[in-house]
């Protein structure tokens, strides 16, 4: 919602002036041609007509059906505050429609001496003017995806906390019969992997299926993967560590080895700071 009343507040002129041609393309006809008219402007959720005295003279006319158990109900509490522009048109502030629960904006315009009511669909509306691309089929094709791809990776971490956790234990009741340091490096390892593919899978399912927005910020997917860098580089280093460590208290002919594992692991960092310092100065 935020981002469509962004795109509409940066456009709303060009909205107005094309509701306002609209308008004035509209006939002033019988209720029949309300299908017509709703057909031709896809973005039109619904319409009635309202007479001189604030009450509803036609059915709500919406595309798959009409309903007619509003005619002569009392519409003054709508229209009395109601300032018209000088084509006689008025246009609402953005709001969540109660009929459809879409971002919508109403339109009154008058005719002679009644008043037509449209409810507008506000995405439909920015995507028949070409202001931004969206396609409902797509849209819920990489959703599923996407869902189904962050499922999956939560699945994975829970199996390495899981194994990790496993490992944890072992620890605890074979005290005496393991290598307490490779053992339980490996513990860390699983508990930091797993908590960086669920952290990755949590990104992906916020930024791509719950908040997915039609403007899309350009470091979005920098910051998703900085931070499962950042994760990865943790758990190498932990290696690096464990590695070290192994080597100091078991076979000094393998310090070479680790030394070259500590450089690597060295150069990700700097890769790391550098790939944020890039991210830094484009913003």
């Amino acid at each position: 919602m935020k981002e469509i009343l962004n795109i509409y507040k940066a456009n709303r002129i060009v909205i107005e002036n094309y509701i306002n041609t609209m308008i004035s393309n509209i006939e002033d006809d019988s209720i029949k041609s309300y299908q017509k008219i709703l057909k031709k402007y896809n973005f039109i959720q619904l319409m009635y007509e309202v007479n001189n005295k604030y009450r509803q003279i036609s059915p709500v006319v919406c595309r798959k059906e009409s309903v007619a158990e509003g005619i002569d109900s009392d519409k003054s509490h709508y229209f009395i505050k109601l300032k018209l522009n000088e084509n006689g048109i008025y246009i609402s502030n953005p709001y969540i429609h109660y009929r459809t629960g879409k971002s919508s904006i109403s339109v009154v315009a008058k005719f002679n001496d009644k008043y037509k009511v449209f409810d507008i669909d506000l995405v439909s509306i920015l995507e028949h003017l070409k202001l931004i691309e969206y396609n409902s089929v797509h849209e819920k094709y990489k959703k599923a995806i996407y869902t189904m791809g962050s499922l999956f990776l939560s699945i994975v971490s829970i199996m390495l906390i899981a194994y990790g956790g496993y490992i944890f234990v072992k620890i605890i009741f074979s005290f005496g019969d393991i290598d307490f340091l490779q053992t339980i490096f490996k513990s860390i390892i699983s508990i930091t992997l797993g908590l960086a593919i669920f952290d990755l899978a949590k990104q992906i399912f916020e930024h791509e299926v719950l908040f997915d927005s039609f403007h899309h910020p350009e470091d979005k997917e920098y910051k998703v993967l900085g931070k499962f860098l950042i994760s990865i580089v943790i758990a190498l280093a932990i290696e690096t560590l464990m590695v070290v460590f192994k080597v100091a208290l078991d076979d000094y002919t393998q310090m070479l080895s680790a030394f070259y594992l500590m450089i690597g692991t060295t150069l990700m960092f700097v890769g790391l700071a550098y790939f944020y310092k890039i991210i830094i100065a484009k913003k």
